[in-house]
């Protein structure tokens, strides 16, 4: 009977969806042996070394990321154009192409049972610590549990810290046009704690030349700009005012 009770409380300690993570469960009180003897009784089944699933659930990489936010107190996060398309703002249905964009912090990787698995989507992995991992984040519902992803701010950061190598500067640039109700005190708080100079430059450059309202609340002072010229290209157009040169389709977009 207690091993029943057992059981039916970890079969009921998490949403439907979500991946059972082998630290979390022997930290609850969950041996290897035990695990081992639900698996022969069809209980739960495995989805990598370190990794189980109910039987019956399917397993999402949306229920993967909640397992490592929620039970691995991971930053790991959806960012980038993936965060834009989750929150509806934007029409590069990234998610509708198999691409999903993942960002963690500097020291972070994904557990190697997330990366053996066929999540049915590519996934682009970046940890880097150019941002605070603390700030910028939203939740967003995702059937039965929320996962934490990237504000519009933040993701948009994340898509220039990855232009213009990983991601098209011109996308870059339409993506930003579509941000026009962003509130210049969170704007202000990630360029403030943000320590990458080109991300800066560009992000303040891309809403200037978009001309949103939002854009003259913009308090520079804090703002990291660097000392120097920076170049995206070759052959680009200079832009005086955040010493950097951008592709000069970039510069005539209209």
């Amino acid at each position: 009977m207690e091993n029943e009770q057992k059981i039916i409380r970890l079969l009921n300690s998490q949403p439907p969806g979500v991946v059972f993570l082998s630290s979390w469960l022997t930290e609850n009180g969950y041996s290897t042996q035990l695990l081992n003897r639900y698996k022969k009784s069809n209980w739960i089944y495995s989805v990598g070394t370190g990794a189980w699933m109910r039987k019956g659930d399917q397993p999402t990489y949306q229920g993967a990321i909640y397992a490592l936010q929620q039970q691995a107190n991971l930053n790991i996060h959806p960012g980038g154009k993936t965060a834009l398309s989750l929150l509806g703002k934007t029409h590069y249905l990234e998610l509708l192409t198999k691409q999903i964009t993942l960002f963690g912090g500097g020291e972070e990787k994904l557990p190697a049972w997330f990366l053996k698995y066929n999540w049915g989507v590519n996934v682009n992995y970046f940890s880097s610590s150019f941002l605070p991992s603390s700030i910028g984040l939203q939740t967003v519902e995702q059937g039965a549990f929320s996962l934490s992803i990237s504000n519009p701010v933040r993701a948009l950061m994340e898509c220039l810290f990855l232009t213009p190598k990983k991601q098209d500067i011109i996308e870059c640039y339409e993506l930003m046009e579509g941000l026009n109700n962003l509130r210049p005190k969170q704007v202000n708080e990630l360029l403030e704690a943000c320590t990458s100079v080109k991300v800066n430059r560009l992000f303040l450059y891309m809403a200037e030349k978009a001309g949103h309202d939002w854009f003259k609340y913009i308090n520079l002072e804090k703002i990291d700009l660097g000392r120097g010229k920076r170049s995206l290209v070759k052959d680009g157009v200079y832009i005086s005012k955040y010493q950097i040169t951008v592709p000069r389709p970039l510069e005539n977009h209209e």
